[in-house]
């Protein structure tokens, strides 16, 4: 079922304001960049912007801070596309994120997540964190495969982003992500590497959306039906 019932006040909030191209979070968190880098040219089309939010989530260092950091201006906007996408399919009691704890590359094209914060109850809350490898890990992992076409997971658990259109290409940390989904999310203990095309197939036929994984719309389809599975809005069953 792809409406989860959230308030179409907070769907319309994340995003109108992820299509505005204008990031407020009030929970991301990222490096100051040095001034010489900042200065320079993130690269031909990819203009620097300077950033404390996302959507509707304030930006936070790991160590608590709350720098401005430089970032380009097509990969802002694929973080606010992204961030309102991983809310609209957060369960219904979630606040919109507040904080995101991240650290973006001196280059402004890639971005090291560690958490993102949300509220409930009026008691804030972490829906995800680098340290905590469970189903919501294995979710926004979802989410950012289905928005980036670099994402892979550090030694510590915190995620690295890398800007560019979404897709499928067949990376290496695409497919360790679908068979870590597999067993992970959906049960599916026997999911390899050389047959996980099998595996993921039977995830979309099981989510009612049969279609090759490693399609556009395949991979699109995997990946949002992970993260709603992951963070308990969809059972699929």
């Amino acid at each position: 079922m792809d409406n989860n019932g959230h308030p179409l006040d907070r769907r319309r909030l994340l995003a109108g304001a992820a299509a505005a191209s204008t990031l407020t979070l009030t929970g991301l968190a990222v490096a100051p960049v040095p001034a010489v880098a900042a200065a320079a040219p993130a690269g031909a089309g990819t203009p620097l912007v300077t950033r404390d939010r996302i959507v509707t989530a304030a930006l936070r260092a790991p160590d608590g801070s709350a720098p401005a950091v430089r970032i380009r201006a097509d990969f802002s906007d694929r973080l606010a596309a992204w961030l309102a996408f991983w809310s609209a399919n957060s369960p219904r009691a979630w606040s919109a994120p507040t904080q995101v704890v991240a650290r973006v590359a001196p280059a402004g094209d890639a971005l090291d997540l560690h958490a993102v914060r949300y509220r409930r109850d009026d008691e804030p809350r972490v829906g995800f964190a680098a340290d905590r490898r469970d189903a919501t890990h294995l979710a926004t992992l979802a989410s950012l495969h289905h928005h980036f076409p670099s994402v892979r997971v550090r030694p510590d658990g915190a995620i690295r982003i890398g800007d560019g259109p979404a897709g499928f290409t067949g990376a290496p940390e695409q497919v360790a992500f679908a068979v870590a989904a597999c067993r992970g999310l959906w049960g599916d203990a026997a999911a390899t590497a050389d047959r996980w095309r099998e595996h993921a197939g039977r995830v979309l036929a099981r989510a009612g959306r049969p279609a090759d994984v490693a399609s556009h719309a395949g991979w699109a389809a995997f990946t949002r039906t992970s993260l709603r599975r992951g963070l308990g809005t969809e059972s699929y069953e």
